[in-house]
């Protein structure tokens, strides 16, 4: 009888799952000449009690050996960045070649640092109202730090379920920036169910983070640090910031009048520098109209940090970061890019970051996450790059440092090329192994902006290797 049960359910679950989810096998996509030379599927997967919350994916099969190769999901930061980000400028496959593109359609090249020659990638919209993600009822947009982390579970069992071939390769959840606060959450959620028996049982191995949101304490407050380190604040202010706000410049009792005015200076000192990595060219953040047919002065609006509107800017140049952002806004607005992508016509008008979410930060910190899962024998690769200002490795370092961790492999340098390509330190606790490593002269997106060191990075840890 229990037998004849549990075959019930599960033929209840495969039902459910089917009718709650779409998939679409992708074989040419606009912009690049060809057939694809690698595996790309999209879809949708309900995740709420009704189906009505509808997240959307694009699933990269590994280009090495996906039968055996591990599992990644990736989720970007925001939160509402679309993964998009991490599909076309970061890890994924393809990459958008700027000096070939028109003035109508942007154009991909292959990028050869592709995670996806690695493993099999998930690319997920995730929460709702990111990317091409969306909700049937306006009550499913409202969201949280929790509840996006259990729909994140439920859309990994839906897939997998739906993707059987997948469910014994191992599995790891990665992402960046916000992602570290959802990250943990998510890994949480799956180690639980594994122990509730839920199916399906999900070989989850570990999780990688990059330059993640985990403490908002630690985070921001350790940039007045970090700015110094780097020779931005002079010692003198920072020593004047330390004893007037008694080294908590986050949350500031604004009756500190001393310490108020020492932030302000400080503020001054930072405003003009592009906080995602120091080094760069500080530009104005560009809202293109997700309508524009081609990349010309009219599809941008030029905005300053105050939100005024200024004269309109010049094509994109490459020079600016922000400015190669507009071709995903370009590219993923287009009717054919959206019809070979099989997108529902719910989707109006696409963005690549979503910053009218109704959404709540309701998880102040992700620090006691990473804590229970040390009890696991999983492993986590945490990784900064150290020209971020935005979440500054120095604040990563001292949340690690809370968790009481044994050190194993002390503080020293790793390589690509035989150059220094940033520094690593490995520790373990019981079964746990968690890897903290810099990659040098990278910024918020370490793989964006150092795709080499960034693939290097991940091939050795999940072989498993030293960095």
């Amino acid at each position: 009888m229990g037998t004849i049960l549990m075959y019930c359910r599960l033929v209840l679950v495969l039902v459910l799952s089917s009718i709650a989810s779409s998939q679409s096998i992708i074989k040419a996509l606009p912009g690049f000449p060809g057939n694809l030379p690698f595996k790309l599927e999209t879809g949708y997967v309900g995740v709420d009690d009704m189906d009505d919350v509808q997240l959307f994916y694009y699933f990269v099969k590994s280009e090495r050996n996906p039968r055996d190769d591990p599992l990644l999901l990736w989720l970007t930061g925001g939160p509402g960045c679309s993964a998009f980000s991490g599909l076309v400028y970061e890890v994924g496959p393809l990459s958008f070649d700027y000096a070939k593109s028109n003035e109508n359609l942007p154009t991909f090249k292959l990028n050869p640092y592709s995670w996806t020659k690695l493993a099999s990638m998930i690319f997920l919209d995730a929460p709702v109202g990111t990317g091409f993600s969306y909700s049937r009822t306006a009550e499913g947009y409202n969201m949280n730090d929790t509840l996006s982390a259990s729909q994140i579970y439920a859309f990994l069992r839906k897939w997998l379920i739906n993707h059987p071939k997948f469910q014994k390769n191992p599995l790891y959840v990665s992402g960046d920036s916000y992602s570290g606060i959802i990250i943990p959450m998510v890994v949480q959620e799956i180690s639980n169910g594994n122990d509730e028996g839920k199916e399906p049982k999900m070989n989850i191995q570990g999780y990688t983070i990059g330059n993640p949101v985990t403490d908002h304490f630690s985070d921001f407050n350790s940039r007045i640090e970090y700015t110094h380190r780097v020779g931005i604040l002079s010692d003198e202010l920072y020593e004047e910031l330390k004893e007037s706000c008694n080294g908590k410049y986050v949350y500031v009792d604004p009756s500190n009048v001393e310490c108020t005015n020492n932030l302000k200076v400080y503020t001054q000192c930072i405003n003009k520098i592009y906080s995602a990595h120091i080094l760069e060219p500080s530009c104005a953040m560009l809202s293109p109209n997700p309508n524009a047919s081609k990349l010309d002065r009219s599809s941008l609006q030029e905005i300053n940090s105050i939100g005024l509107l200024l004269s309109q800017p010049q094509k994109p140049e490459p020079w600016c970061r922000s400015y190669n952002y507009v071709f995903s806004y370009l590219w993923a607005n287009d009717k054919t890019v959206q019809k070979a992508l099989h997108v529902r016509e719910a989707i109006k008008d696409w963005v690549r970051c979503n910053e009218s979410l109704s959404y709540t930060s309701n998880v102040f910190s992700s620090v006691d996450y990473h804590r229970n899962l040390t009890k696991k024998a999983y492993r986590a690769l945490i990784y900064s790059g150290d020209h971020d200002m935005l979440i500054p490795y120095v604040g990563t370092q001292a949340w690690i440092a809370s968790l009481n961790l044994n050190i194993s492999e002390d503080w020293q340098p790793w390589f690509v090329d035989g150059q220094v390509a940033g520094f690593r330190v490995e520790y373990l606790h019981n079964k746990y192994l968690m890897t903290f490593a810099t990659v040098k002269g990278a910024g918020h997106t370490a793989p964006e902006y150092r795709p080499k060191e960034g693939f290097a990075m991940v091939y050795r840890w999940l072989a498993h290797y030293f960095l």
